[in-house]
């Protein structure tokens, strides 16, 4: 009974839930992907849980679908490119930031394991789910089966080394400015900046946005078929140029918002992303089948090597980031850590930090509006942007 496709989706759901509800408990200290994952692993290996119970519940084949080409023409539209415009070294400091990482993760990790190896963990460690993805895919593909283990476990567990650093780092930030908040000098200057970034922000939702399609026809099956048209043109650009289908697609979604032909954000107002997620994860965790308990234990070195020596990375680079745009490094650093744990970790730390250094509700909210912004473009730009490029051209060098 249990694999029949209903019955098989909602046992694996059941275990997406849990983790989510964990996740919430422990406000993102442990991640959802990490219970998810680990939990299914258990299960598997165990005998609870049999390894076609993925394959029977025929969601893998929406993410093959839908999780794929056309969420990243998704992620194209949600880019916020005013706020990337106007939070340009917060951007500056996180691609530093992961590109530094990067760069020592494939030096040394190269020099004391294998390139494929080092390859397997750079672009989960600079991002999030799709980057996992991409790289999942691109290793199973090119016969590197095993090493599928390495980018699970990067993702599942990166977030418990970067949000603890950020929160202590901004904390102490956070400190420094309630104290310039008292000489009433810096809150004058946040209270300008607020109330012109509102002017800004009531000036574009004044301005009427000019859609090729009018909105009156912007029903959700019309912009599901928009989503695929890109995702579709984004395949065929790969097989003729060689180019990942994944660089196409960010790229088809950031000029088709420009021109007007997507909405921002065009699979959540087509009600398909969370559908989308949830195939993705589903896609991943078919790919955890081929792991034993004996490659899981064997490649907890090279993880842990890839993320301690990523995350040395990722602190360099925000440190050199901050230097060099005259930024406090207690700011800077945390803004390149959301390469680590992303949305909606990044928005959470802000708001612990917030809360547990301002002595007023004022206090508190001139604190998280002073570090959110920054943060959450840095999380979006590494985890969005970054990770997915890094992970396509560095599939494509083994």
């Amino acid at each position: 009974m249990i694999h029949e496709p209903v019955i098989a989706a909602v046992i694996i759901l059941a275990l997406i839930a849990v983790g989510e509800i964990v996740s919430i408990i422990t406000r993102a200290r442990v991640p959802m992907l990490f219970v998810a994952f680990i939990g299914y692993l258990i299960l598997v290996w165990i005998g609870v849980m049999p390894k076609n119970l993925i394959d029977d519940s025929k969601f893998s084949a929406v993410g093959m679908v839908l999780g794929t080409a056309p969420i990243l023409v998704h992620m194209g539209t949600v880019i916020p490119l005013k706020s990337i415009k106007s939070q340009w070294r917060a951007v500056a400091i996180s691609l530093l930031g992961i590109l530094i990482s990067a760069t020592l993760i494939l030096s040394l990790v190269t020099w004391i394991y294998d390139y494929p190896t080092a390859v397997s963990g750079t672009g989960p460690l600079t991002g999030g789910i799709v980057a996992l993805l991409v790289t999942s895919q691109g290793l199973k593909d090119l016969g590197f089966v095993s090493l599928v283990t390495i980018p699970v476990l990067v993702l599942a567990l990166q977030s418990m080394f970067g949000i603890p650093l950020a929160i202590n780092l901004l904390r102490r930030f956070a400190l420094k400015l309630r104290g310039t908040l008292d000489n009433e000098t810096l809150a004058a200057a946040a209270l300008a900046d607020m109330v012109k970034e509102e002017i800004v922000e009531n000036n574009e939702k004044a301005a009427k946005v000019k859609y090729l399609i009018p909105e009156k026809y912007q029903t959700n099956l019309v912009l599901l078929f928009m989503l695929f048209i890109g995702g579709a043109i984004a395949v065929v650009l790969d097989k003729f140029t060689g180019i990942p289908y994944s660089l196409w697609a960010l790229a088809i979604g950031m000029v088709g918002r420009l021109i007007g032909f997507y909405p921002e954000r065009v699979m959540e107002k087509a009600n398909a992303f969370t559908v989308g997620m949830a195939g993705i994860i589903f896609l991943i965790i078919t790919m955890l089948n081929d792991i034993t308990f004996d490659m899981f234990v064997s490649y907890l070195p090279e993880v842990f090597l890839i993320i301690i020596v990523g995350m040395i990375g990722i602190i360099l680079g925000g440190y050199i980031g901050s230097k060099i745009f005259k930024w406090d490094p207690l700011k800077g650093i945390p803004v390149a850590l959301t390469a680590m744990f992303g949305f909606p970790g990044d928005y959470i730390v802000c708001e612990e930090v917030s809360r547990s250094v301002g002595r007023t509700k004022e206090e508190q909210e001139k604190i998280f509006n002073e570090i959110l912004t920054p943060m959450l473009v840095g999380g979006f730009t590494t985890v969005t942007i970054g990770s997915v490029v890094i992970a396509s051209i560095l599939i494509k060098t083994l």
